[in-house]
């Protein structure tokens, strides 16, 4: 498969899994499914919940904007992406994660507001950084392992002071890198494991296991663990890239995020064609803070294309600013 079917499959999978997973967040198990009982009869992309048919929510609108900082920084330039950032949470989006909010609005600069929530709040391992690392991990995967890996604790250190939010969006950038080499992500999670922090690997050894089942979670999926756990469960548990979404939606709580989550591996892992025409069509993604910006599906193709350019471009990207260790 041809990497543009990847990255494109990765960046417009997890936008896909966000739009359909949004109109259920926090609701029970099941309810996908019951609402739309036949795979495949095309009107799942109905919205619902106050999201209009199509309409991305915070973890993709966040992802475009790390996406637009890379490329128009050229690399990664860490208080870039907190300003574009600080600049949505002014605005006032739908949708925003709680943690998130508080550290975007808490007045502290880029590179001590995470670690001040952190040490004040002692709990900062949400989803919040995992779910927007489809167009990072894009960016850095020809960079190789320990680029790709650097990059995703960089970035989802700007808003998550706790390690295992790190650890969680590095595993991910992990398999979207090794998935564009021809890999298969489930057969190298051994090897990326290894690469964990030994302060996390065994809980993420313990979600990422072949026997594990997100109902023996304990913690609710809007932590960075069962999170990620619940989309390689449902990349493994599944054959296709709609059946995927489908599980991940029907495991119900942070539906728009464990949705995106999973979109944007088994969007690497099937390529774009995959991912069916009458939930691609009607999707977009509001940028609120930025003058009323809308991308549509041509505008993440473009995104995926120009992330995605070559390995020069890539290991030119670490250019900004900052060791993860010195937010802490």
């Amino acid at each position: 498969m041809k990497w543009i079917q990847r990255a494109a499959g990765a960046i417009v999978g997890s936008a896909v899994g966000d739009a359909l997973g949004g109109p259920f967040e926090f609701g029970p198990q099941g309810a996908f499914s019951a609402r739309f009982p036949a795979p495949g009869a095309g009107d799942e992309m109905s919205g619902g919940g106050g999201w209009d048919p199509g309409e991305a929510t915070d973890d993709t609108q966040m992802a475009v904007l790390v996406a637009e900082s890379l490329l128009e920084q050229g690399g990664l330039d860490l208080p870039d992406i907190f300003a574009r950032f600080q600049r949505w949470a002014a605005s006032e989006p739908k949708d925003i994660g709680l943690q998130t909010e508080d550290v975007l609005t808490n007045g502290m600069p880029w590179d001590l507001a995470a670690a001040i929530h952190f040490q004040v709040n002692q709990r900062a391992a949400g989803n919040g950084s995992l779910m927007r690392a489809s167009t990072s991990a894009v960016h850095f995967a020809a960079a190789g392992q320990e680029a790709t890996m650097d990059a995703a604790r960089r970035i989802a250190a700007l808003t998550h002071g706790d390690r295992a939010a790190w650890e969680g969006t590095a595993i991910f950038h992990e398999l979207i890198r090794v998935m564009f080499e021809g890999t298969d992500p489930l057969t190298a999670l051994p090897d990326i494991l290894a690469l964990v922090h030994p302060d996390h690997r065994g809980r993420y050894d313990t979600v990422l296991s072949p026997d594990w089942h997100p109902d023996q979670a304990t913690e609710f999926n809007g932590a960075v663990w069962p999170c990620l756990g619940s989309s390689v469960w449902a990349l493994r548990t599944t054959n296709s890239f709609e059946d995927a979404i489908r599980a991940a939606i029907d495991l119900g709580g942070d539906t728009d995020t464990v949705a995106a989550v999973t979109g944007g591996l088994a969007g690497a892992y099937y390529g774009l064609d995959a991912i069916p025409a009458h939930w691609t069509k009607p999707l977009h993604v509001p940028l609120p803070g930025f003058d009323g910006r809308v991308l549509y599906l041509p505008d993440l193709l473009r995104l995926a294309h120009r992330l995605g350019e070559g390995p020069q471009k890539a290991r030119r990207g670490l250019i900004g600013a900052g060791n993860p260790e010195s937010v802490q």
